[in-house]
């Protein structure tokens, strides 16, 4: 082991700096002194890399590995004993460097699970009979009455003693939404009070929690990744002994060692050596360009064999937060804004939703106002006065009075859309429900498209969410099957099963999907938004907050391998020609020596290939144009909810004369005005910089169409606003409208969402905020 440690980093950096030195050192002498003192300087720059290359022999032997350094080691001795030190020299130089090179691409981060255990909690405040201790975790014993303060990670699992908790998850299941678990109900340890302080009963120590077996399924799944093989290993069984019976053959041929010499040096595998460890390194370097962090050459090999594709819903294929998606009315006709109030009382509430709530409002451009009186009960909601008016948001119970059958209706169309209900209640009836929903990815479709052609053939949901809200996501990604309320030790098993059958790929976000990153054959983490523990687990993680970048990562691994086995065959080739031509007797070791220079050049040259982009070259906006699409793409940001708001828009234009339609019918008007700025933009500057990257007759025109078609359904809203405005009471005009602002909602959806698909991400344009 001793001497194991001592060839690590520092020592393969030493070693070949050694034999550089010494090769120059001994060509010196030769020049300067005489050919005896450079003749003995190469003998010893040769000693010096042989002595590292018996024990690296030595070492794959005990290992049960016979490697291509043995005809290193032959080479190495033989030029010695022969007396061609120079030949020696220039093989001692191209073995240490290849082997530094190999070291640097095969280096494996280690798994450090230190980030996930310093999310595990430290303390609990233990009720006594004299008031609270605050004791260490690990004093903790079941049926111990504990206080779990706000914003406070749950100690240990147990059962909420009374009053209810609201708990923040994620941690656990990937589920981005709070949950309330009323008195009685069990909680595990690793969650976060997302709520007011509440009371739990303990029911396990820290050793048997929920988030301590997250740590040891971490631990042991990651004890299974077996470690990198060289490429080289694989094709020395057929080389080496090739090489050593034309070595044979050529000795006895000739009667002369020299020959025999001469084939193993011109054999030397440094096509072999250098060849794949500077393929694999030149993708390691072409993925951090791309902003993914791939630990180590093994892992890109691995990658590249992935057939099955595990992935967490939450964080993953959506955005990882809730969002206000839409607002529904109880009665159009009240001249409050329902959101207005709602977010305005929301600006002093801690809780997730609220802040989802106020960032909706201030993305629909609503200036808020200050509350008072503001009162908030855990598991119900929040109470307060908004100019003038009793608000209350929260549960159906908790905001007001309402008919039964609408809020069966809300509840029926929240649960066909995944998502969560809030309700609003001003004065003491119900206003509003506000509909919240974590929205899928821009880019997740095209993503399993593009990882469906670089030859994933099965993808599988893993997600603690439940059936009825991954199932609709993961069909529109296009999974083929789909896995719900699983825990974290589920998720493990299932990444078992599936590596047993075909090599497998999980991706993921959270803490509860570092065990499965760990178990699977390549775990990848988006860890863009700080899931650190995550990312300590996995193999690869992507820095930035794109889904896109896992197909493009797949690919360079794909495309790495394929190099790294083609100049490691072409360099084969031309060593089995060069030592034909040894063994003839047509190159002495020092002219074999030099050759082989040249082919390690060639096989060089080749590997560096997966530097570039290859015939798989995808088109990209560069320069300046890449610079419009960033601005033309935070216009879209601006856009996007205020084309949610169009629905709400219509149904108020289209309302009873007044104030709030006229208000209705100017946000119409200001809408449209800029949406025509920028589809203008679109038509001038976007599309002809599309077209020229993509080629073709016209590869932007089904696109001009959409434009045509919004620009013709703005002109007829535009009509109507005006005949409603000169005609307030006439019912024609308020239904052709509301009809019509639902149609160019539908439209700019679609348009939208396929200019970001085809087109922004030619620029590397970072996710939209649009659903």
């Amino acid at each position: 082991m001793a001497v194991r440690a001592a060839f690590t980093r520092n020592a393969h950096e030493l070693l070949f700096a050694l034999t550089g030195a010494g090769l120059a050192a001994g060509a010196a002498l030769r020049w300067s002194v005489g050919a005896g003192a450079g003749d003995l300087v190469w003998v010893l720059t040769t000693a010096v890399a042989l002595c590292p290359a018996v024990w690296w022999v030595v070492d794959g032997l005990l290992h049960r590995r016979f490697g291509s350094d043995v005809i290193a080691v032959l080479a190495l001795a033989g030029t010695i004993a022969v007396g061609e030190p120079f030949a020696g020299a220039v093989i001692a130089v191209m073995l240490t460097g290849g082997r530094l090179l190999e070291e640097r691409a095969g280096r494996r981060a280690r798994r450090d699970l230190g980030a996930l255990l310093s999310l595990a909690p430290r303390v609990a405040h233990r009720r006594t009979g004299t008031g609270l201790d605050t004791v260490d975790v690990s004093e903790v014993r079941p049926g111990e009455l504990l206080l779990v303060r706000a914003g406070e990670t749950v100690p240990v699992d147990g059962l909420v003693e009374r009053g209810a908790a609201v708990l923040d998850e994620s941690t656990l299941t990937g589920e981005s939404l709070p949950v309330e678990r009323p008195a009685g109900d069990a909680v595990r340890g690793g969650t976060v009070n997302a709520g007011d302080p509440f009371e739990l009963r303990a029911t396990n120590d820290a050793r048997s929690s929920t988030y301590a077996g997250i740590v040891r399924l971490a631990e042991e799944a990651a004890a299974e990744n077996a470690p990198f093989i060289r490429m080289a290993d694989r094709y020395s069984a057929l080389f080496i002994p090739a090489t050593l019976l034309l070595a044979g053959a050529a000795w006895i041929a000739a009667a002369d060692p020299v020959r025999a010499v001469a084939v193993l040096v011109v054999a030397t595998p440094c096509p072999l050596i250098l060849a794949a460890p500077i393929a694999f390194v030149s993708g390691l370097s072409r993925c951090a360009r791309r902003g993914v962090v791939v630990k180590g050459g093994g892992t890109l090999e691995r990658l590249a064999q992935a057939r099955v594709l595990l992935f967490d819903k939450t964080g993953t294929v959506t955005t990882g937060r809730p969002a206000l998606t839409e607002i529904i009315a109880a009665d159009p006709g009240r001249r409050e804004d329902p959101l207005l109030l709602a977010a305005s009382l929301d600006q002093v509430s801690p809780h997730v939703l609220a802040s989802a709530i106020v960032r909706g409002a201030r993305e629909r451009g609503l200036r808020l106002t200050a509350p008072e009186d503001v009162v908030e009960r855990a598991g119900q909601g929040v109470r307060g006065t908004v100019d003038g008016h009793r608000v209350s948001v929260g549960k159906a119970s908790w905001a007001g009075r309402a008919d039964p059958a609408w809020l069966d209706r809300v509840r029926g169309r929240a649960a066909a859309r995944g998502a969560i209900t809030v309700f609003v209640g001003v004065d003491g009836r119900l206003a509003a429900v506000l509909l919240l929903r974590d929205r899928v990815r821009p880019d997740a479709a095209r993503t399993f498209r593009l990882l469906r052609r670089a030859g994933i053939g099965r993808a599988v949901m893993v997600t603690g969410d439940r059936a009825d809200v991954a199932g609709p996501i993961g069909r529109l990604v296009g999974a083929d099957t789909v896995h719900a309320g699983l825990s974290p030790a589920g998720k493990v098993e299932i990444a078992r099963d599936e590596s047993a059958r075909a090599p497998t790929v999980m991706v993921g976000d959270g803490v509860n999907d570092a065990p499965a990153l760990a178990a699977a054959g390549v775990g990848v983490a988006l860890g863009a938004r700080g899931a650190t523990a995550s990312s300590e687990a996995a193999d690869v993680v992507v820095t930035v907050d794109r889904l896109e970048r896992l197909a493009e990562t797949l690919a360079i691994a794909r495309r790495t391998r394929s190099v790294a086995r083609q100049s490691v065959l072409a360099g084969m080739g031309l060593a089995l020609a060069a030592m034909v031509v040894a063994a003839l007797g047509f190159l002495t070791p020092a002219a074999g020596a030099l050759l082989q220079e040249g082919i390690d050049v060639a096989a060089i040259l080749s590997a560096l290939r997966v530097l570039g982009p290859g015939r798989d070259r995808a088109p990209r906006l560069r320069g300046d144009e890449a610079e419009l699409v960033r601005r033309l793409d935070e216009e879209h940001r601006a856009l996007w909810p205020r084309i949610e708001r169009l629905p709400a828009l219509a149904d108020a234009a289209a309302g009873p004369a007044g104030q709030d339609r006229d208000a209705a019918m100017d946000a119409l008007s200001g809408f449209l005005a800029d949406l025509e700025a920028h589809e203008r933009k679109d038509e001038r500057l976007l599309y002809p910089a599309v077209a020229r990257v993509l080629g073709g007759s016209d590869p932007t025109g089904a696109m001009s169409r959409g434009h045509t078609e919004i620009a013709e359904l703005a002109r007829r809203i535009g009509a109507l606003t005006a005949e409603l405005r000169a005609a307030p009471e006439a019912p024609e005009p308020a239904g052709d409208l509301r009809r019509t602002v639902q149609e160019l909602y539908a439209v700019l959806r679609l348009h939208f969402a396929q200019e970001e698909e085809n087109y922004f991400v030619l620029a590397d344009v970072h996710d939209p905020a649009g659903p």
